[in-house]
């Protein structure tokens, strides 16, 4: 007995224990041989969906609304100011020949009335010399003298001096009658007041600065476009502009007033035909009708004089194209695809257009491919790929 325990005992704990551990490697073994997938593991991507389209391009510019016609009023003749009207005041709209200032016109009223005068005095004058011309030449022929009588028998000098006479009374005339009528300022168009520089009861004389206005049909706005940018427009030529070739090209402008983002649709209308030496821009001038919309020619939100806007400017026509993210075209201009059987694609692509958000692209995408949008370090084509569908847990191929 003693024998045993000293003995066997420790053999037969000693092959337990390697029965155990035996039995716990199996085991562990087995556990692992269950967790392992069964075939190759999938990459989990995300993806969008392409879509072949036509569109127009667009070009992007920017500038400040300004006046089509701006005026610095000044006055023609001397005197004091008798009357303003209401209208004229900064931010004061005006109709078209609406007299704004009144000068003092007693004194121009009484130079007509004198050049008037004058007129009427060579006139009698002219007739009477007319008179005696005529009576000269009746003298002659009852005379019986023969021949043609010689101007000085004739008076046509002195008729002469009284005809021109004439002609210098009816200049004197027409001069007063436009210094009077300069004692009215108007403009030639409906417009607005953006200065007013004197007020009543001051005296002006010729060259006296009184206001500044600009029209209000239209605005201007000036758009600078790069090289890049003529590309992607159709501008006709300065050659074409003067055949009456008409500028349709629609342009979206747009400025945060009060808080909110507001828009304005204008057009094309020219040109300035000149690359600026500075910049090495060129600048195309985009047209707004009734800007205030006061006239009637726009129902549009206004649009003040010196507003800074964003413009759009509609390009010319691209089919068949797919506009993608800028960040998924690579520097090999390749994209990442996931194609048949949900297996990775490099496809090689044609790029007409890059922005900094977008690129368009004519070849090597079609309508409906899933483009990937998932960084990828090194992209091996034929990898297994798990789509990740927006809202949904990832779905790894061949499960349902």
């Amino acid at each position: 007995m003693g024998k045993f325990f000293k003995f066997i005992l420790p053999l037969l704990l000693i092959l337990l224990s390697i029965v155990v551990v035996a039995g716990l490697v199996i085991h562990a073994k087995s556990k692992q041989a269950a967790r392992k997938p069964q075939g190759e593991q999938a990459v989990l991507v995300d993806v969008i969906t392409a879509k072949v389209e036509s569109l127009n391009f667009s070009v992007a510019s920017q500038g400040t609304v300004k006046p089509r016609t701006e005026t610095t009023l000044v006055s023609e003749v001397s005197g004091k100011i008798l009357s303003v009207s209401p209208e004229f005041v900064a931010g004061g709209f005006f109709r078209k020949d609406q007299v704004l200032l009144q000068i003092d016109p007693s004194d121009y009223e009484t130079a007509l009335k004198r050049a008037e005068a004058n007129l009427a005095s060579r006139q009698a004058k002219l007739s009477d010399e007319q008179a005696r011309s005529e009576q000269a030449l009746k003298d002659w022929r009852n005379l019986g003298r023969e021949g043609q009588p010689s101007d000085l028998v004739l008076r046509k000098p002195q008729l002469a001096d009284a005809r021109a006479n004439v002609k210098a009374a009816e200049a004197d005339v027409q001069k007063a009658r436009r210094d009077l009528e300069r004692t009215r300022i108007t403009v030639p168009y409906a417009g607005l007041i953006r200065q007013k520089l004197v007020d009543i009861g001051q005296y002006v004389t010729p060259g006296t600065r009184l206001g500044v206005s600009f029209a209000i049909d239209s605005a201007e706005v000036r758009l600078p476009l790069t090289g890049n940018d003529l590309a992607y427009l159709d501008l006709p030529s300065e050659l074409e502009i003067e055949k009456e070739k008409p500028m349709t090209i629609p342009v979206t402008l747009s400025a945060r007033n009060e808080g909110k983002l507001q828009r304005w649709q204008a057009k094309i209308i020219r040109t300035e035909g000149v690359v600026d030496e500075s910049s090495r821009v060129v600048y195309a001038v985009a047209q707004v009708v009734d800007p205030y919309g006061v006239l009637g020619e726009s129902r549009q939100n206004e649009l003040r004089i010196g507003t800074f806007v964003n413009a759009e400017i509609q390009g010319v026509r691209a089919d068949n194209v797919a506009v993608l993210p800028r960040f998924v075209l690579r520097q090999d201009n390749t994209v990442l695809v996931v194609g048949k059987d949900d297996k990775l694609e490099i496809r090689p692509v044609k790029v007409v257009r890059s922005e900094p958000r977008n690129v368009y692209v004519s070849e090597g995408i079609n309508d409906g491919d899933r483009v990937i949008t998932t960084t990828l370090d090194v992209p091996v084509p034929g990898t297994l790929l798990a789509v990740n569908a927006p809202g949904n847990e990832p779905v790894a191929p061949g499960t349902d």
